[in-house]
């Protein structure tokens, strides 16, 4: 007894009759009021739910059927939700028909830059800026990121171009200053199972993008989706940004058979960054364009104007020509596949 489907004329009583009949059985429901049905997705142990309980979910008024899902990740699944999940976030739609491209520095760096880059990659085609203002280094030595200032100066760019900015939260203590600037949450690679950030990014009614972890398997990424949507927070798209292998001629190995894969298991959208599945500068256009043709959602992209003075990732990062170009290279493979940029 994993989703409780509820009949089209269903009451609100009989939606409340049902929730409480599963929290007095210590499990807890999750309410999705979809266009057609309403679907209560059933979180805890459900193993432990005997058959007559079953029976008793199955025979209250306004219950249509009791549905059992082997896939752990309930709520991230197709059976929970057949049709695809599109996010909105100050008007541009992620998960719909038009591929949306993320781009900006990998850090930000100062008000001066960012701004350039900003306007120059909403000249190319960007939909979004991104940029860190808290950034996880390898080496406790290197540029950790301007923090508060550094979202200030996302916002004010936010404000000059229009472009909605997407920033990464690695810590808890943080998430109230970043949740008061970002529009869409990003959860790095390496917090991917960091359960208590990604619960409490859950109870925040902002949009997430959860990168893949390192050496994580897709089952590994959706559970860590369940853990945000939980919490009540269905605003979450999976972003691939390569794993870690045994080759050593790019920074990771950009696994884009996760796209399709993931298309066939959960209905959230898909995002793929090639910035980071590379880490060469020469390698992003190429990988981007196979991501659009292989389903992806959405695209993440660093650009920097200055890419050798950049403060972190300024081999893998493009140049603002190169972007536009880029932008250009894309549309009619986009278009090939059903979509547009």
């Amino acid at each position: 007894m994993d989703i409780i489907v509820l009949k089209t004329d269903a009451t609100e009583d009989e939606i409340k009759h049902v929730v409480k009949k599963l929290e007095s059985r210590g499990l807890k429901a999750n309410v999705s009021q979809g266009t057609e049905r309403t679907i209560i997705g059933v979180i805890g142990d459900t193993s432990k739910v005997t058959e007559e309980e079953e029976d008793s979910i199955r025979a209250a008024s306004g219950v249509e059927n009791v549905v059992r899902i082997l896939k752990p990740y309930k709520l991230a699944s197709r059976e929970f939700k057949k049709e695809n999940t599109e996010i909105s976030v100050r008007g541009v739609v992620i998960g719909g028909r038009k591929i949306p491209v993320m781009a900006g520095p990998c850090a930000v760096e100062n008000r001066t830059v960012l701004t350039s880059i900003a306007e120059k990659v909403k000249a190319g085609g960007a939909s979004f800026l991104r940029g860190g203002a808290f950034k996880p280094r390898t080496s406790p030595y290197s540029f950790q990121g301007l923090g508060e200032e550094g979202l200030k100066y996302l916002a004010e760019a936010r404000e000059k171009t229009g472009l909605p900015i997407i920033t990464e939260c690695m810590d808890p203590r943080d998430l109230d200053v970043i949740v008061k600037y970002a529009d869409i949450i990003q959860i790095g690679a390496r917090n991917m199972q960091n359960f208590r950030l990604l619960l409490e990014v859950g109870s925040t009614q902002k949009p997430v993008m959860l990168k893949r972890g390192l050496s994580s398997t897709i089952k590994e990424w959706l559970m860590s989706a369940e853990y945000i949507m939980s919490r009540g927070n269905h605003q979450v798209m999976l972003c691939e940004r390569g794993i870690r292998t045994f080759e050593t001629a790019t920074r990771n190995t950009l696994d884009l058979s996760a796209v399709p894969v993931l298309k066939q298991l959960t209905h959230l959208p898909v995002v793929v960054d090639p910035s980071h599945g590379t880490g060469k500068r020469d390698l992003v256009a190429t990988m981007a364009k196979a991501a659009v043709a292989a389903g992806a959602d959405a695209l993440i992209i660093e650009v920097h104007t200055n890419p050798e003075e950049a403060m972190s990732d300024g081999d893998q990062s493009l140049k603002p020509d190169q972007f536009a170009k880029l932008m250009q290279e894309l549309r009619p493979i986009a278009l090939a596949v059903g979509r547009e940029i």
